[in-house]
């Protein structure tokens, strides 16, 4: 009898110690929520108010934060939906993933900061950042066309694009920590070809060669020709000026060209110069392009062409 009576205290003594413990585990589980989930709620709350000022604010603002105005923003978010190139998640529309890559590549900016400004971590910055890179790369073949509309369809020059080299690509990087953005551009200021990756070092001619041999290089069509500076040789499809003649703007001011030669240079610099102006609307619009940015080389590379199909 004795026998059992200690085995039932000792059975209530042990559900005893157990409820105990659950009701401090319970505790403990409800202040953690408290304390975990109350700042996730504020942060997405501020997260929802930052893209409101984004989605609402009228085209000047939304110039200033995206770099384009809202209705080729929405646009291009459409796109991407309609052709499976994004797609909405749980968390995050596209219209954000879209968003936090702009601010990337319109102010130069890292996940870091962009993720205090979206209230995302890191990882998840990183992620989309990726993804949107590459669902705009998809557009190249529909956004950079060649021209065929006159019989001079647009001009030719490259621009220097500032780069971080890994190190066993820097001997031919050597005394220029750059890399070449060699491009063709109607009259419209948009680009029709692209050429990025080549080291900063390298001459106009022979990135001009290399565009050429390649399968998906530049093409020239029958009758029709590239303006190019002195830099490049006299050949069909490509139209250079006259050598030691005054070619540029400033150098004729308020004179007038004396011969024939001159009046050709003169009529070709206010030409060309349209690429120059592109290569500066674009470097303007896009900041991440005059600064050495925080990406793998072949990142930084295939950035250089997503800016030139998001100004198109």
């Amino acid at each position: 009898m004795d026998f059992e009576a200690t085995r039932r205290r000792a059975a209530a003594f042990v559900v005893a110690i157990a409820a105990w413990f659950f009701v401090r585990f319970r505790r403990r589980c409800e202040d953690s929520r408290s304390v975990t989930y109350g700042p996730m709620v504020q942060r997405d709350m501020e997260r929802l108010a930052n893209l409101r000022v984004i989605y609402e604010s009228d085209d000047t603002r939304c110039v200033d934060l995206l770099r384009m105005k809202k209705a080729p923003f929405f646009q291009l978010c459409d796109l991407f939906r309609t052709r499976a190139l994004l797609r909405d998640s749980i968390n995050s529309t596209i219209e954000e993933q879209v968003a936090m890559f702009l601010h990337v590549v319109g102010h130069n900016q890292r996940f870091m900061v962009v993720s205090m400004s979206f209230r995302r971590s890191i990882e998840t910055i990183s992620r989309y950042f990726q993804e949107v890179l590459y669902a705009i790369g998809e557009l190249r073949s529909e956004m950079i066309v060649a021209p065929a509309t006159s019989d001079c369809i647009g001009a030719i020059d490259g621009t220097h694009v500032p780069a971080r080299v890994p190190a066993k690509m820097q001997p031919a990087f050597i005394g220029r920590k750059h890399t070449e953005c060699s491009s063709a551009v109607d009259f419209d200021l948009g680009f029709t070809y692209v050429l990025a990756g080549r080291e900063g070092s390298a001459h106009d001619a022979l990135i001009l060669a290399d565009a050429l041999e390649r399968d998906d290089g530049l093409r020239v069509p029958p009758g029709k020709f590239y303006l190019v500076d002195a830099g490049y040789a006299v050949r069909p499809g490509f139209l250079p000026p006259y050598r030691a003649t005054r070619y540029h703007l400033r150098e004729f001011g308020s004179n007038r060209p004396r011969d024939q030669k001159e009046l050709f240079n003169l009529r070709h610099s206010s030409l060309r110069v349209t690429v120059e102006r592109a290569f500066g609307a674009l470097k303007n619009r896009f900041k991440i392009l005059y600064n050495r940015p925080f990406h793998p080389y072949k990142t930084q590379v295939k950035l250089v062409l997503a800016c030139c199909i998001l100004h198109n």
